[in-house]
């Protein structure tokens, strides 16, 4: 008996001991070389495409003269005229590396939003939005492709390309009935970006193949490391209704100067639409990251251009076609410059 009490304290032991391993969080973010890019934050999910912090951005350039992973060095001076820097296909994911033709839905989740919007985010955002499609801004899209051989950096009118229609923008979705996590991981924003798609009816194969979710969460609530090591992300989950392409937008003005406020002098909610802007044009370019369009180091087309504060692709305001003005980033063309690529705020 003795012996059998010994077996079975042993084998509680090993079962507590194997609930404490599954109970254990997902590894931090692992932030090795470039700042932004192609990361892995909890297991069993998909990378993500992490868009950096502007001192994480600045320490990185001022550590790495002339490799910015924009191309551009502190002064704004093309550090390589070299085609190298410019953004490859990667081969996309069923067929899918590009929105042919993007619609965005803006997903406002959890109670915590209600009668808590101190920076008006939610009427920026859908101003924002509502502005971007046709504009010359955003048209820097439209020179990437799907349908070309993996390696492919000049389309050249093979493929299909990405879309910059007239009112991409589909509407809002207050998720706001129940308190969304406070801080929420991967997984459960990748979930409801999946009940989002569900509210909007996208729910038939296909449906979202040039679909994107952009999950925002309300002041004081966040994923770990806002602010800090990132300021938004994007990534996809698969579901159902197939693959779901989705970001994670906090509340950017909780991060203040760190996330963009009165960035280049543009006011205190210019991160609003920088890093809105950031993360749509990215997802337009990479759907199903990392298979669309990047360079060899894992940047996108606004990771390369990250917080510029002076010289060529600097942020600036932007006049959209609708006579709306929103502050913006600029994004990597790899037709500029005779086709050496480089920052720009329209094309062509």
């Amino acid at each position: 008996m003795k012996h059998m009490g010994r077996v079975l304290l042993a084998l509680a032991v090993t079962t507590l001991a194997g609930a404490a391993v599954a109970a254990k969080p997902p590894a931090p973010m692992n932030y090795d070389g470039n700042p932004g890019g192609v990361r892995t934050l909890e297991q069993g999910q998909r990378p993500v495409v992490i868009y950096p912090t502007v001192e994480a951005m600045g320490q990185w350039r001022a550590a790495n003269p002339g490799r910015s992973n924009a191309s551009w060095g502190a002064a704004g001076k093309p550090a390589s005229t070299s085609t190298s820097n410019n953004l490859l296909y990667n081969g996309g994911t069923g067929g899918i590396g590009v929105e042919t033709a993007p619609k965005v839905y803006l997903v406002i989740w959890g109670s915590q939003w209600n009668n808590n919007d101190p920076s008006g985010e939610v009427a920026i955002l859908e101003s924002f939005f509502g502005s971007v499609g046709g504009s010359s801004w955003f048209n820097s899209v439209t020179q990437y492709c799907q349908g070309v051989a993996s390696g492919t950096v000049f389309c050249n009118g093979a493929g299909t390309a990405a879309g910059n229609p007239p009112g991409m923008y589909q509407g809002v979705f207050f998720d706001t009935g129940s308190a969304a996590p406070s801080h929420p991981r991967q997984s459960d924003l990748a979930a409801e970006a999946v009940r989002a798609a569900q509210y909007f009816g996208n729910t038939a194969a296909g449906s979202n193949n040039s679909t994107q979710y952009v999950v925002a969460t309300a002041s004081g609530n966040s994923s770990s490391g806002f602010g800090r090591q990132y300021c938004a992300w994007h990534s996809s989950t698969s579901s159902s209704y197939g693959n779901v392409a989705y970001t994670n937008l906090p509340y950017i003005t909780d991060a203040g100067s760190s996330c963009g406020a009165n960035f280049n002098g543009l006011g205190p909610d210019a991160g609003i639409t920088i890093v809105g802007g950031h993360e749509l044009a990215e997802t337009a370019t990479d759907q199903f990251p990392s298979t669309g369009w990047l360079d060899s180091s894992g940047s996108e087309n606004g990771d390369k251009c990250a917080w510029i504060s002076s010289g060529q692709g600097a942020s600036a305001n932007v006049t959209f076609p609708n006579g709306n003005t929103f502050p913006v980033q600029s994004l990597w063309s790899n037709a500029f410059s005779s086709g050496a690529g480089g920052c720009v705020l329209a094309y062509p």
